[in-house]
Parts: C-alpha cells; structure tokens; sequence
C-alpha cells in the first residue's frame, strides 16, 4: 500500500514573507506545498492568523504537513487547539517567547495580549511535532523552547547556536527542514 505524499503547509512569522527566507526557498523547491498568506506586521489578531490557517488547510485535500516559524509557531499551537483537520506532523522552527519582552521592532507583550495571542497554548498537540531551536535566539531562550516543546509533546532538537533562523541571522536556505519534513510524513 503507498502511502499519499503529504501537502506541505507553511505558516509564516508575524512579519511578512522574504524572498531570502528559508520558508519561502522552501516552498520554491516542492511540489506540493500551500503557504498561509502573510498579514503583515501591524496585523495581531490572532483569531484571524488562525482562520487563515484554517482555510488553507481546509483547501488541501489528503494528508498534511505544517511548517511553522517564529510567531507561526504560536499562531499553529492556538489553531491546534480548534480545527478538526488531520495534520500527519508539523515542524515547529525557533518559537519565540511572547510572554517576556521581545527585541525592539517586535510586539510588545501588552499589544500581543490584546491581540489574543496569550496565554500561549502549552498542552499536548494533537499530532507529532518537532520543535526546532537555536541556542541564542534573541526572541527565546533555549531553555523556554525546550519547555514549549514539553508541554506541546514535541521532538526537541538543539539546532545550535543558528540565531532565530532567518535573514538577519545570516539564514536562508535551511536544507535540514526537509529531512524533519520527511520524518513527519512518514509518521
């Protein structure tokens, strides 16, 4: 029996998409892949990022893989909590901790509040998972990535010292988020 490839979803940061981002060279190279549209900066609803990824992943037929980063992660572990959908895994990329104050540039953790985005989910998944974290990601620490993948009952892996895995840590393409993509197809 063959199993059907999966549809890769990715989820995007509250920043808008970058030509050079890992995410979106990604989503460049396969074949079956579907992105959450970007809702700019200045946008933090939360209930409305988690309708957005709701509809996307309503539009794919057979099986799903979700690929989230940064705020993604946080906006995927909120819809987790309310759709219905089957997802086959989701790779959870360098979660930024909301619930302290982030760098300059970033929402404030009252205006992240406001926009719903708080308390940040902590229970189980309900599908397997891998968070992926930086050992000097100035939007988490290491060990509060660690606990975030805890509670959601994900795969931890230390990515080393990689910054927050994007342009302005010297990051674009990130050839290892396919391998993390075929182990949660497969399961």
């Amino acid at each position: 029996m063959t199993m059907t490839a999966p549809t890769i979803l990715i989820v995007p940061g509250l920043r808008d998409a970058v030509a050079s981002h890992w995410q979106t060279l990604l989503a460049a190279r396969l074949t079956r892949v579907r992105m959450v549209p970007p809702m700019g900066r200045e946008d933090l609803d939360c209930a409305a990022r988690t309708e957005a990824i709701e509809r996307e992943a309503r539009s794919v037929e057979g099986p799903l893989v979700v690929v989230a980063h940064s705020g993604g992660v946080v906006m995927l572990a909120h819809w987790a909590r309310r759709t219905r959908r089957q997802v086959r895994g989701a790779l959870l990329a360098t979660p930024p901790d909301f619930e302290r104050p982030m760098p300059q540039g970033y929402p404030s953790v009252e205006a992240l509040r406001s926009g719903g985005w708080l308390p940040v989910p902590s229970g189980p998944l309900p599908f397997p998972s891998i968070v992926a974290a930086s050992r000097n990601d100035p939007l988490a620490s290491f060990e509060r990535a660690a606990q975030m993948a805890q509670g959601w009952g994900s795969r931890l892996v230390d990515l080393g010292a990689v910054g927050h895995l994007n342009p302005a840590s010297g990051y674009g393409d990130w050839p290892d988020a396919e391998a993390f993509i075929d182990e949660l197809a497969a399961a």
